[in-house]
């Protein structure tokens, strides 16, 4: 080990390769008891047993008790939504009308984007979120902001301003062409800087015309290796508007795919009412889906079929959707996913559960090179979990037999207060 090193002793979890199945992912597991993570300049340098060392460094940060498993991955959020989570009584269409509209309208000011960007990021380390693909709003400045700010933390970061043009209070529309500048100046000046990326962000198909997504198919032939992050099929009524507004298209997916914005790096958000072609497609595509069962749940939107997701071989990450998602958690998230595949009678592993919250999620944004295990040559970002921080988890752990069944325990009991450490590029950022 070189003086450079950081040397780590925890338990460790994670998966070593991409899973096509979900029997798969059993075989990729990893679970070390007793462990050491080597990191240097920000990366993982190796992980080992600690029994394996001839020689255990001299210097160690001893986490013993404690589960490391690298850092959540969050496919689809509204940042500038977190003022309003938990807001009462509507469906997808209505809460935007009454709740997201106006909250959203104050972020043409840029020191409330400042300070509501800070605010939403340490709630994502607080939570053990080290990685998100995130919405900002119309603004520029909403980016802008939320931008600097991941970068001072040296986040891994996707995110963009929203696109709309139609269909929503004036206040927050813009013209393509505006949409088109703004868009692309956002992207020079903040793609691939350091561990930041940009999204193409059409909100969905209703709040976007013809022109408006002619503008969206532009810039990602200009920009070929840019994400595109929007919603697809959350609701029954939303799939009739776009029926309705469409009626050239065949159904909603073929909105954005005749304007080339299905493919590798294209994530779409909930996916409940998709057709049988519409699986075809974003299989063909490689398209990517988040799937956000707190979102979906609180919004009386659908259930999503993981099952199927499997069968038709499209990737998945794992989405809190604040603020339509009722917690910026991962593990209460996980324990809602499990529930939704409950109700269709499936059965979620633990195993699947953190699969989609860590390697699966990078997977999802084509991040899998960079982040989401333990490989060396990684970019070293990790959560250390406390398994137990109230009395009815000890006495839960503590009588679970295997691994397995303890990270099924942390999953549905667990909370933020199981977040001891946030670790992002080789730093501790956040620790309770």
């Amino acid at each position: 080990m070189s003086q450079t090193q950081t040397a780590i002793r925890a338990s460790f979890f994670d998966f070593s390769d991409i899973a096509h199945q979900p029997e798969a992912i059993m075989a990729q597991a990893r679970y070390i008891e007793d462990g050491v993570l080597l990191l240097e300049a920000g990366r993982i340098v190796a992980l080992h047993p600690w029994a394996s060392l001839a020689s255990p460094p001299a210097e160690v940060i001893d986490l013993r008790g404690r589960l490391i498993v690298p850092g959540f991955v969050d496919t689809h959020i509204h940042y500038p939504q977190t003022e309003m989570i938990g807001a009462y009584g509507e469906q997808l269409l209505q809460w935007l009308d009454q709740y997201t509209f106006p909250v959203e309208s104050q972020y043409h000011c840029a020191d409330h984007a400042a300070a509501m960007s800070a605010f939403f990021l340490q709630q994502l380390l607080a939570n053990g979120t080290t990685s998100a693909l995130v919405f900002g709003t119309v603004h520029p400045q909403s980016v802008e902001a939320l931008f600097s700010a991941a970068e001072a933390l040296e986040m891994r970061l996707i995110a963009g301003k929203v696109m709309m043009d139609r269909h929503a209070p004036d206040a927050l529309l813009e013209t393509p062409e505006q949409s088109y500048a703004d868009t692309q100046a956002l992207i020079e000046r903040w793609h691939g800087r350091g561990r930041l990326s940009y999204a193409l962000t059409p909100r969905f198909a209703p709040t976007s015309s013809p022109a408006l997504l002619e503008k969206v198919q532009q810039l990602r032939q200009r920009y070929p290796d840019v994400w595109l992050h929007t919603h697809l099929s959350e609701n029954p009524e939303e799939v009739a508007w776009v029926k309705a507004l469409f009626p050239q298209h065949d159904g909603y997916l073929d909105v954005y795919h005749r304007h080339q914005l299905t493919g590798r790096r294209s994530l779409f958000a909930h996916c409940l009412h998709l057709e049988e072609k519409e699986w075809q497609c974003l299989h063909d595509t490689d398209s990517a889906i988040a799937f956000c069962p707190t979102s979906n749940l609180f919004l009386g939107s659908g259930l999503f079929n993981l099952k199927r997701s499997w069968q038709q071989g499209v990737r998945i990450g794992i989405g809190t959707d604040v603020g339509a998602g009722t917690t910026f958690n991962m593990l209460q998230t996980l324990g809602e996913a499990y529930k939704v595949g409950q109700l269709q009678q499936y059965r979620l592993s633990a195993a699947e559960a953190f699969y989609h919250a860590t390697l699966g999620g990078a997977h999802a944004l084509d991040l899998h090179h960079h982040i989401g295990n333990f490989a060396p040559g990684k970019e070293a970002d990790f959560v250390v979990l406390d398994p137990a921080v109230s009395p009815l988890q000890r006495l839960r752990i503590d009588n679970s037999k295997d691994i397995w069944e303890r990270l099924f325990v942390l999953m549905t009991l667990g909370d933020d207060r199981n977040i001891a450490q946030t670790w992002v590029n080789g730093r501790a950022v956040w620790q309770r």
